[in-house]
């Protein structure tokens, strides 16, 4: 039932996916004309900031092909961390589209250029518009992949770009002060540097293999010591395969009059109900030599 949800949940992500990937790379190609055509930096910055999203939309839907093959003899976990390299290559991405909107926002700070304002604000409301349809079509949903929110943030930066280049050109056409939309350009890119850094950071966290954010490792220690017949947690590690799927593996030391096949899945079913934990391995030893056991599950 676990693995059919994740599947359901991958195949609404590779629809969202697509008809995210048609959106914007349609509107990236106008708003380039339109930014060239008015001579504003935040609609060209933001055009180029939708090229790294047709980018990395791609790249996210290829992913979740990749990550939706079976394992193999040599890839025991199958591919799903394929979904975490994408999210941690779509935040690099973010990352080099700040150096080029700051670069080119400074250079138009200190030698300012004519905008068409009113077709600036034209541009920048279309721009809006997809971007609330994309955003609804890409928004996060409970255990939704990682790549999914990466595209989202993608696409919410997107929409703070095309709502920052609106002011910029109600700014210039009630006052004729042409740098606001350098201003408007360096701080779509402060929004977008937040986000890639939030999405690189969690990136590197699951290939790491740190414990997910969710659990308390001391906790989730006392809860399994807490199960009738045992008596010690040692050798703890808890870790993220892809989005919403996490592993465990422990020796749980047990009392030798105790029944381990029952405190097995009682361990079990703890981790699977209170910590969406369903990959467990334990090895089980004795309070007295015995004949160690190991469960899978």
């Amino acid at each position: 039932m676990h693995q059919h949800e994740h599947e359901h949940e991958r195949a609404h992500d590779r629809r969202a996916l697509g008809w995210a990937i048609g959106l914007t790379a349609t509107f990236c190609v106008v708003e380039f004309v339109g930014g060239w055509m008015v001579n504003s930096l935040a609609l060209l910055s933001d055009a180029v900031h939708m090229l790294t999203d047709v980018g990395a939309l791609c790249l996210g839907l290829f992913a979740l092909w990749v990550a939706g093959r079976p394992a193999s003899g040599t890839k025991t976990f199958g591919y799903h961390r394929a979904e975490i390299l994408a999210a941690l290559a779509n935040g690099i991405a973010l990352a080099l589209a700040v150096v080029f909107i700051l670069r080119e926002a400074w250079g138009r700070l200190d030698t300012p250029e004519h905008v068409a304002a009113t077709g600036l604000i034209a541009v920048a409301s279309a721009g809006l518009a997809i971007n609330l349809v994309c955003a609804w079509l890409l928004r996060p949903s409970e255990g939704g992949s990682l790549n999914r929110r990466a595209a989202f943030l993608h696409v919410i930066a997107d929409l703070l770009g095309s709502i920052g280049a609106i002011v910029a050109g109600v700014i210039i056409a009630l006052t004729g002060w042409s740098q606001a939309d350098a201003v408007a350009a360096a701080a779509i890119a402060v929004l977008v540097l937040k986000s890639a850094w939030d999405l690189v950071r969690e990136s590197l966290d699951i290939l790491m293999e740190a414990v997910p954010e969710h659990i308390d490792l001391d906790r989730l220690r006392q809860a399994m010591e807490d199960v009738p017949g045992a008596c010690r947690v040692h050798d703890l590690h808890v870790w993220t395969l892809t989005t919403g799927r996490y592993a465990l593996a422990a020796h749980a030391v047990v009392d030798a009059e105790a029944d381990s096949e029952a405190v097995l899945e009682q361990m079990q079913r703890l981790l699977a109900d209170q910590y969406e934990v369903h990959h467990v391995t334990i090895q089980i030893e004795c309070t007295r030599p015995c004949e160690p056991q190991s469960v899978h599950a």
